[in-house]
């Protein structure tokens, strides 16, 4: 590590590089794949009118919630499994998956129940727009049922990957937009005898997908995969002995998720108060953003998976070098998305039809944009990747709270209902955790404090 600086960001061995992108393009082109179901509802809502497009993307926000519970809950069960699966410690890896599934059946009655009986208040969290509130409520209504599918599904996905199993998820994805966009065109606009639904039609067709993606993810996992064999009947077996080091390991990953998915839906309520329009361009840059991050988030997950596998074989210092490759690795992927957005960002605005003020909104959100996701990508790719799979998740805990709620959270709502600044540096205040926490992360990479070990039973 006494190398240039220059040199210990770049790692020798050519098949790191080749191990990271076998996981990291499967996820990211999943991830593209996603974006895409998620360009088409937003053009399709949007052709039914911008305060349908803005309830769509409010009532989005509680279901992107449980999204970042699951992924929390999955995400930390990834750092024991990608661990366990290079220790070949298949036992504990079952333990593991049991007790996740379990976790998030917990999570799906929550979220079921409460969408299901106050669908409401959910929406006056976001807005006080009645018109969009009413939007908003017809769309959780057919989307209370798809939690469970959803929920499986997904955590089965991380699961996957942390096996290095990617490409099932992947033709899933393929198929799942192919549904999704058929299913809206037919059951929003009332095609092949079926009346429009609406707004309806869109979240019916999502349901929709989530039963295909459920059927065809864990039918993967509990039928056909044969080296783990994780069966329908170890969701039952006696996994206690495992359960302390799963809180000990996973639950500060769901933490810092909760309070990522609780800070995100913050942020959507003080954009929701900012007034139609801008929710309207947060929607469509918001796709954008997901669009320009589909390898940082790959990457990122390709990270944390090579990483706990590394340390599985007990390759300590080979995780010390790869961790500052990866710090490269989100430099330059950030800067990459940084030039994408520019070159995008008037032909997107072209794409949808905006009024004048949506459109100036739009604009200097996606300049804001291109700023800060220069050091969201090298921060992302650590917390969400190298330092977590190194077993570090209590200390990202901790700092995903300090970032968003005592800096980022305060400064957008300063920023954006008391001064009323304009919506580039309301963005950059809401962002504002991504540079510090970048300066943390080299931080931690340096201490080397953030490789721990985990036990297997």
């Amino acid at each position: 590590m006494k190398k240039d600086r220059l040199g210990v960001l770049i790692y020798p061995d050519k098949m790191f590089y080749k191990e990271v992108a076998v996981i990291a393009i499967p996820v990211a082109l999943q991830g593209l794949i996603t974006i895409g179901v998620n360009i088409a509802d937003t053009l399709m809502i949007g052709m039914l009118g911008e305060r349908q497009l803005s309830a769509s993307a409010l009532a989005t926000q509680y279901l992107n919630m449980f999204h970042s519970f699951c992924m929390g809950l999955s995400m930390g069960a990834s750092v024991l499994a990608s661990r366990y699966w290079g220790m070949k410690e298949f036992r504990s890896l079952k333990k593991t998956i049991a007790i996740m599934f379990r976790c998030c059946l917990l999570m799906v009655l929550f979220f079921t129940a409460t969408t299901l009986l106050i669908p409401n208040q959910i929406m006056h969290m976001y807005t006080g727009e009645e018109d969009v509130i009413a939007y908003g409520v017809q769309y959780l209504k057919f989307c209370t049922w798809s939690y469970l599918f959803y929920g499986m599904s997904l955590t089965t996905t991380i699961i996957l990957r942390s096996m290095k199993k990617v490409k099932i998820p992947l033709i899933v994805s393929v198929l799942s937009f192919l549904i999704n966009i058929a299913g809206n065109y037919i059951l929003m606009f009332g095609k092949l005898g079926i009346p429009a639904m609406g707004i309806g039609g869109a979240a019916l067709s999502t349901l929709l997908v989530r039963i295909f993606e459920f059927v065809m993810i864990c039918g993967y996992l509990f039928v056909v995969e044969d080296v783990l064999r994780f069966r329908v009947r170890d969701l039952f077996m006696k996994a206690g002995d495992l359960f302390p080091e799963y809180i000990r390991i996973g639950f500060p990953v769901l933490v810092s998720d909760v309070v990522l998915a609780l800070g995100n839906n913050v942020v959507m309520m003080i954009i929701g108060r900012m007034g139609a329009a801008f929710v309207a361009a947060n929607a469509i840059t918001a796709v954008v953003d997901r669009l320009c991050n589909i390898f940082i988030q790959g990457v990122s997950q390709g990270s944390a998976v090579v990483t706990g596998n590394t340390l599985g074989r007990g390759e300590v210092e080979n995780v010390e070098r790869q961790g500052w490759a990866f710090l490269g690795i989100g430099i330059v992927l950030g800067l990459a998305s940084a030039v994408i957005l520019l070159i995008i960002k008037e032909p997107v605005i072209q794409i949808y039809h905006l009024t004048e003020e949506t459109a100036d909104i739009t604009r200097q959100l996606l300049w804001a944009m291109s700023l800060m996701v220069i050091f969201l990508s090298a921060n992302h790719i650590l917390t969400k990747g190298a330092l977590r799979g190194g077993g570090d998740t209590k200390a990202l805990m901790v700092a995903d709270n300090i970032f968003l709620w005592i800096v980022s959270i305060p400064l957008g709502f300063i920023a954006g209902l008391v001064l009323n600044m304009p919506p580039f540096w309301v963005y950059v205040c809401l962002k504002m955790e991504n540079p510090l926490k970048t300066v943390w992360c080299i931080s931690r990479l340096r201490s080397k404090k953030w490789i721990k070990k985990i036990n297997a039973v």
